[in-house]
């Protein structure tokens, strides 16, 4: 079972993730790659929110794949070229994440390998056995 901390001792999380989280020994873990968002045919949709979208669904499909799903999710790392993009990748993360949620951390970058790009989105998950 994972524990997901917000010390006391500490401001509450000003957004919809968890200070840390607790991964007992002998968990099982996942190690996901950058996803970007890309759709299955190649089109990348202009809106932030959208390309989060895909990058959630990848990373679905890698837990599935994995045995997992979204409450295995400890830790969301996630980077966007502007901050404007940040609401729209935080509405698409909110959507997908379970409660409590993961640890996490969003990051302003220069740019992805293609201009088109605005959000990267990777993860680490846990499961017990």
């Amino acid at each position: 079972m994972l524990e997901k901390l917000t010390p006391a001792a500490m401001p509450a999380p000003f957004a919809k993730y968890s200070h840390a989280v607790v991964v007992p020994a002998g968990t099982r873990m996942l190690f996901c790659s950058g996803q970007l968002g890309l759709a299955p045919d190649g089109v990348i949709p202009e809106e932030a929110e959208a390309q989060a979208d895909l990058c959630f669904a990848a990373i679905g499909h890698m837990l599935a794949a994995a045995g997992m799903d979204i409450g295995d999710i400890v830790r969301i790392n996630a980077f966007v070229t502007d901050r404007a993009h940040m609401a729209g990748y935080m509405t698409s993360r909110d959507r997908h994440v379970a409660s409590p949620p993961p640890a996490s951390t969003l990051m302003i970058v220069s740019g992805f390998t293609k201009p088109e790009f605005k959000v990267e989105v990777e993860v680490v998950a846990a499961r017990a056995g």
